[in-house]
């Protein structure tokens, strides 16, 4: 379903598991395959940063491509439909999305005010109107929903069949970045070294967490550089329900870390001094071993995970392209 979609760009696939195991890649795609053989040659020691036998591998693919937008998607996703049955363009609306400004500073009543027959709604600040720089589109999922173990399990047979055509500003916090909540478009040079999925998965006290880790570090981020995120359009469709029993033996920790975790990034401030993603993540990296720290020793070894990420996206990338400023919010302009 995805081919004539996925035709026309470069797709880097990131193998889960074993790396013996052999994956046959239909013909008439442009591709780079990595395993974790690949990712140990490639990083050496740094990747121990990277997760193994985990979907929270894919940031690898982050940290390797050289392109101006990333879009991730998982295995068990295909091509949503609109109410007329034509096949949805998902990846046409996330260029859209990041092209358009966002605003997140102040809600907007009909949403998207730079969109067909909308505007900004009366009271709406004049000083606010250039909007912002849009880092992340983040997409939904139709039919099997986005739900932890204990809810699955209650709701076994839940399907989400309600579409709607609009998207919204983040203004709070966010739980997903790729297949937990469908998948994104992402600035690759504006907002990439904070796409870390953290350390998930085997060998680890645990998982499903890996995108929420994310998306609750590159709100931070966002918010502390002036950038915007939305969420909304474009949907796709989720064919896959994983199993409740498992996942709650995954999500176990996670759900009572959560509880301080997330008014941990709710309050964190960073200083004004980090002027690009690279030092707001080492930043955050010594508030989180500082403060969640002291929840469980697991959050040390993620915030050295964190440094390790960051010095193994530095060395993969041209120093142009990891050091310079990034663009205040609304007052400096990126071309296409």
């Amino acid at each position: 379903m995805w081919r004539p979609f996925f035709e026309q760009y470069h797709l880097i696939i990131v193998q889960d598991g074993d790396p013996s195991r052999t994956i046959n890649i239909p013909e008439g795609f442009d591709y780079e395959l990595y395993n974790r053989n690949d990712i140990n040659r490639i990083l050496g020691p740094k990747s121990s940063c990277i997760s193994f036998k985990d979907s929270a591998c894919r940031c690898f693919g982050y940290m390797v491509s050289k392109k101006k937008y990333i879009y991730t998607i998982d295995d068990d996703c295909f091509v949503a439909k609109d109410p007329s049955g034509k096949e949805i363009n998902a990846l046409e609306q996330h260029i859209k999305n990041l092209l358009s400004p966002s605003t997140p500073h102040f809600f907007n009543t009909l949403y998207d005010p730079y969109g067909d027959g909308a505007d900004f709604v009366r009271g709406y600040p004049f000083s606010m109107r250039e909007g912002a720089i849009t880092a992340v589109s983040h997409g939904l999922w139709l039919n099997i929903p986005d739900y932890d173990a204990p809810t699955q399990l209650v709701k076994p047979l839940e399907r989400n069949s309600r579409k709607f055509d609009i998207f919204t500003e983040v203004t709070n916090f966010f739980k997903a970045l790729m297949m937990n909540q469908c998948f994104f478009w992402l600035y690759s040079e504006l907002i990439g070294p904070a796409m870390y999925f953290g350390l998930i998965g085997d060998g680890q006290p645990i998982g499903r967490y890996d995108d929420m880790w994310a998306g609750w570090c590159v709100k931070v981020i966002c918010d502390h550089m002036g950038w915007g995120v939305k969420t909304g359009l474009p949907y796709i469709w989720h064919s896959k329900a994983s199993n409740p029993f498992v996942n709650l033996r995954k999500e176990y920790n996670g759900i009572f870390w959560q509880e301080e975790a997330i008014p941990f990034f709710q309050s964190v401030t960073l200083p004004k001094e980090c002027d690009s993603v690279q030092q707001c993540y080492k930043e955050l990296a010594v508030l989180v071993k500082d403060n969640l720290g002291k929840v469980d020793p697991y959050f040390i070894r993620l915030a050295d995970g964190m440094v390790t990420w960051i010095e193994a996206w530095e060395e993969l990338n041209a120093p142009e392209e990891t050091e310079t400023n990034a663009p205040n919010g609304k007052n400096e302009k990126i071309t296409e």
